[in-house]
């Protein structure tokens, strides 16, 4: 079995698959990240850093569902909004490392 069928095993409800659905910001934070970054020059985020980062940002946003094939009756959420939950994550872990700075 393929790592993405196993993915999709683990997003079924029965014979239901739940596997496409997904939050419409999470596309956004990513389209955004690079720009948001360039703001703080002096801060060289590494994996770690991106991955808190891409999380919290999407934890300060309202979530925003969608499933292939579906309408979207509500609009996205601005692009401002996003970037200023990045702007805040960034801040958040620049403060708060996951990791220890000595080397």
């Amino acid at each position: 079995m393929s790592n993405e069928d196993k993915l999709k095993e683990k997003y079924r409800y029965g014979s239901v698959s739940l596997y496409r659905i997904r939050n419409k910001n999470e596309q956004q934070v990513i389209q955004n990240l690079d720009a948001v970054l360039r703001e703080f020059p002096d801060f060289q985020p590494n994996t770690l850093d991106i991955q808190d980062i891409y999380a919290l940002a999407l934890n300060k946003l309202p979530p925003h569902y969608k499933q292939e094939a579906s309408i979207v009756l509500s609009e996205s959420t601005p692009r401002e909004t996003i970037r200023q939950a990045l702007r805040e994550a960034v801040e958040k872990v620049r403060a708060n490392p996951n990791y220890s700075n000595e080397a």
